[in-house]
């Protein structure tokens, strides 16, 4: 049995860690982030779909909005995980 908030929780903290992560890459590390990017579509160019300058509104929306976003998708999965043995 998973705990629907501890799940939703952990995916949520991981989500938006994963995508400073990505961001503080595309600052400092361009290339590096351009490759691990890409590598997630097969290598199709997606990472020049992103915006070469991040404004800090941008960078705080977008970051609440994956947030909240894996919360809900976490519990989700959770609360279906829990059913399905039954």
């Amino acid at each position: 049995m998973l705990s629907e908030f501890a799940f939703a929780n952990s995916l949520a903290i991981l989500t938006g860690m994963l995508y400073i992560v990505f961001v503080l890459l595309l600052l400092r590390a361009p290339n590096l982030f351009k490759f691990l990017f890409n590598t997630q579509f097969l290598g199709a160019d997606v990472a020049s779909l992103f915006p070469r300058r991040i404004s800090a509104g941008s960078f705080a929306g977008t970051l609440v909005a994956l947030v909240v976003s894996g919360w809900i998708f976490g519990y989700a999965w959770a609360w279906l995980y829990n059913r399905l043995p039954k």
